[in-house]
């Protein structure tokens, strides 16, 4: 009598796991589905032309213009972020209305903490003429700093320096190259 009780009892305990395995089964394949669904991005933008104004008054200033070929919107991940898969053409105007441009291969916009990591070929170029070069390069909104630890040419009047790092406020007014490899002067002619 024990050991049909027993093995009833298996016979129980077999049936149960079966079924919640293959009702588990099921579930796993909703889970994976919203997950799939959280991993991508919440909108896709093409083509796109975006003119920043500041408001001065009653009149919009455009302070930025930004052009991409495409844009990927994560704002709904914990961390939310915006992705240029295929890089930024990005022109900015300073309070006189002297334009920099900025171009990417690659980029990406966090906007928790208003830094912008731009990726490949990177260059920069200000209303002055002088020239950044960079693998990447990131730029703090909020604080209006450029900086990054990768290698770097700045090419600024008639003279290019290379270093393995650069930290500078965005109008290049204090800047500094870490690990400078040595200044090198394009044109000697006084």
């Amino acid at each position: 009598m024990v050991l049909k009780n027993l093995y009833r009892i298996k016979n129980l305990v077999i049936a149960f796991a079966v079924t919640l395995f293959f009702s588990c089964n099921s579930n796993l394949k909703e889970v994976q589905k919203i997950g799939v669904l959280q991993n991508e991005p919440i909108g896709i933008a093409e083509n796109i032309n975006l003119k920043y104004t500041e408001k001065l008054a009653d009149t919009g200033r455009v302070i930025a213009n930004l052009i991409s070929p495409k844009m990927l919107d994560y704002s709904n991940r914990d961390f939310a972020y915006s992705e240029y898969p295929d890089g930024i053409h990005l022109i900015v105007f300073d309070d006189d209305n002297n334009k920099s441009v900025i171009v990417s291969d690659y980029a990406i916009y966090y906007s928790e903490t208003n830094i912008i990591d731009l990726q490949g070929n990177v260059v920069l170029s200000t209303h002055n003429k002088d020239t950044l070069y960079a693998e990447q390069l990131y730029y703090d909104q909020k604080r209006e700093w450029l900086f990054t630890n990768r290698p770097v040419t700045l090419k600024f009047g008639r003279n290019r320096q290379n270093g393995n790092g650069f930290d500078s406020d965005s109008n290049f007014k204090t800047f500094e190259i870490m690990e400078g490899s040595g200044l090198v002067f394009l044109d000697e002619t006084p």
